[in-house]
């Protein structure tokens, strides 16, 4: 779904994660930026009932043993691994398109997590 698709304006001064992060804002979405552990797309979070953006695609994302409830806003990248807790697999319901750009949440309660897309 396209808001206007005859007089499209470029997005040409920031890129596509800081665009959603604004969007978030505006919409009262109390979020803070998450930074990568590493230089290749993966994850730390350690704050329990935290609101996260990931500021770069996500490969894998481990919470810490003391989180058990959180909601991440996040783009999986082209060679996205998935969540985990402590190393641990989560029981999941939803699902993840790796196609670099599309903005998911994962909401984390105790040993479960649940992808929703975000938009249209």
């Amino acid at each position: 779904m396209s808001i206007n698709a005859d007089r499209i304006v470029p997005m040409t001064k920031t890129d596509l994660l800081t665009a959603y992060g604004t969007m978030l804002k505006i919409a009262s979405v109390s979020v803070t930026a998450l930074n990568a552990s590493d230089a290749e797309g993966n994850f730390s979070q350690t704050t329990n009932s935290a609101t996260v953006i990931c500021s770069e695609p996500v490969k894998s994302l481990n919470f810490g043993s003391s989180v058990t409830a959180a909601t991440v806003y996040f783009i999986p990248a082209y060679d996205y691994k998935g969540f985990t807790k402590t190393g641990a697999t989560l029981t999941e319901s939803g699902t993840v398109d790796a196609d670099g750009c599309t903005l998911y949440t994962a909401t984390l309660s105790t040993n479960a997590i649940t992808f929703a897309k975000v938009g249209f």
